[in-house]
């Protein structure tokens, strides 16, 4: 196996494609990862969540990084991180435009509003249901891929 650097056609290719990645954020020295589905258009990667822990601390530090692989086999696989901020989408007038871009990028896949608008019981506490839309500005993406050694 040999792994090599993609490039970035080959990580535009990737964003496009996949839709599952990890979300890493963190707060007072602490980081937390969650999985999150995306969407992605040139600049941006756009997401629909529910309010919580996530949502807090991007909040309080919009500083990102979103992880998405595909993986084939061990020997071949596609790795790209986005580093980036977060910027919520409100209900308030500068962010319609950018919100409705947002909604018909992610309502192009299937179950494209799970988990913002299903039931979650956490520690045997119903959680309201309060989406949210964001979006996250690309500042740098990089990837690796291995490659099967003949």
């Amino acid at each position: 196996m040999i792994i090599e650097e993609m490039t970035g056609q080959e990580i535009k290719s990737l964003l496009q494609r996949v839709t599952l990645g990890r979300l890493a954020c963190s707060k007072d020295n602490q980081p937390y990862i969650v999985p999150l589905s995306f969407s992605y258009d040139v600049a941006f990667l756009y997401a629909l969540t529910t309010a919580g822990t996530k949502v807090d601390w991007m909040r309080s530090n919009p500083k990102v990084c979103v992880e998405f692989d595909e993986i084939v086999a061990t020997n071949n696989w596609h790795s790209v991180i986005v580093n980036g901020l977060y910027e919520e989408l409100t209900d308030a007038p500068e962010h319609i435009s950018a919100r409705d871009d947002a909604q018909k990028l992610l309502s192009k896949k299937a179950e494209w509003w799970q988990p913002a608008y299903v039931k979650t019981v956490i520690r045997d506490q119903e959680r309201e249901l309060n989406p949210v839309f964001f979006r996250i500005s690309i500042l740098e993406t990089t990837g690796h891929k291995a490659i099967k050694k003949s």
